[in-house]
């Protein structure tokens, strides 16, 4: 049932009791049926919730208080870089990390990369990763033991782009940071000791949609070849929770329409979901995809990324894009990082695994 049909039944039936009571509580029953509804939501999302999670996730509080935040909105998103920003941990001594700070576009300001397992004189093949958050949050020291564990596995180098967020940098910002960081390891291949014809972009959730995003202008620029790209749960619509709407079910765990909604207006400069947004600052809007490097997506069914994935998936294929997607039951946004011991967690993990060394095989 939608929330309209929902809400009229509601209404019927509770009509008696809310008239009773109007002259004294109008402000309340006003925002009862939204409340409701909310609710409805909510048990629908745990509903579908995988069988491994249920025994550590009965209530939607327990994930708000786990995470710290039910939504990100324009009033909190702040606080919540903070609250990262204390959880960032000191890397690993193997492989090394290494920071260099490199030019940016013409008339942009400079960027700041991290390298990992970067040796002059090897040609490794080389992931550049983008991080996620929501285009708002997040940052490459906070991803950064999470991708040493990637280079020392494949022995591969990854490069991490610490990219201007939004909405004190709307688009394209940091796609001209991640443009400038593909085109400084390309020109610097044998300094960094990697193979410039071997380069895989890589990112999660929002991370994702910035690698959608610069397969695109690497593809439009026509400099520097892409050879995979890996896609997270990406984010690639900005219409997805805005002008269109999800299901019940879905995107009610860790990230919302709301924080959808607010991530890519606080991107674009301008409300989601508008009729039309700058050309390449949204994947899933871009007509022409075909001649994209091999794509690879992992996503959960209830994410509320699901349906925009499989639609992008869809449209790669039918442009000609070799394409592997995979979408597993019962999980929401980043929830093998919630639950990580979980076995559908630890399945998601072997895909996403599988997924990289698919893209760094030569």
């Amino acid at each position: 049932m939608n929330k309209s049909g929902y809400l009229a039944q509601y209404k019927k039936k509770q009509q008696p009791f809310v008239f009773g009571l109007c002259f004294f509580c109008t402000g309340f029953f006003a925002v009862l049926p939204d409340l409701a509804f909310a609710r409805l939501q909510n048990e629908a999302a745990l509903e579908l919730l995988h069988p491994d999670y249920r025994n550590q996730l009965t209530e939607v509080s327990q994930l708000v208080d786990k995470i710290g935040f039910a939504d990100i909105t324009a009033e909190n998103y702040k606080k919540v870089r903070i609250a990262e920003a204390a959880q960032i941990k000191k890397p690993a001594p193997i492989p090394v990390v290494s920071q260099k700070t490199i030019p940016g576009a013409e008339g942009e300001p400079d960027v700041s990369i991290r390298l990992i397992n970067s040796l002059a004189g090897d040609a490794k093949p080389v992931i550049l990763y983008m991080h996620g958050g929501g285009f708002v949050l997040g940052s490459a020291a906070l991803y950064l033991p999470n991708m040493q564990k990637i280079a020392e596995k494949y022995n591969c180098t990854v490069v991490m782009v610490e990219y201007r967020l939004a909405p004190e940098t709307p688009f394209p910002g940091a796609l001209e940071d991640n443009y400038a960081a593909l085109k400084y390891l390309y020109n610097n291949a044998s300094e960094l000791g990697i193979d410039k014809d071997h380069i895989v972009l890589m990112g999660h959730s929002a991370g994702g949609g910035h690698a959608a995003m610069l397969a695109i202008a690497a593809r439009d620029r026509a400099e520097i070849p892409v050879k995979h790209q890996v896609l997270i749960f990406p984010m690639l619509d900005d219409r997805t929770g805005s002008s269109r709407t999800v299901p019940a079910h879905i995107g009610q765990l860790l990230w919302t329409p709301t924080s959808n909604a607010f991530g890519w207006s606080a991107l674009l400069g301008q409300k989601a979901g508008m009729s039309e947004v700058p050309y390449g600052s949204v994947p899933a809007r871009v007509t022409d995809l075909s001649k994209l490097p091999p794509t690879d997506i992992v996503v959960g069914a209830i994410d509320l990324f699901v349906e925009e994935d499989m639609e992008y998936a869809k449209r790669l294929i039918l442009s000609g894009v070799p394409t592997e997607i995979h979408v597993l039951p019962g999980m929401f946004h980043a929830s093998e990082t919630i639950y990580p011991d979980a076995a559908i967690s630890k399945r998601f993990s072997a895909l996403e695994s599988e997924a990289i060394a698919r893209a760094l095989r030569k």
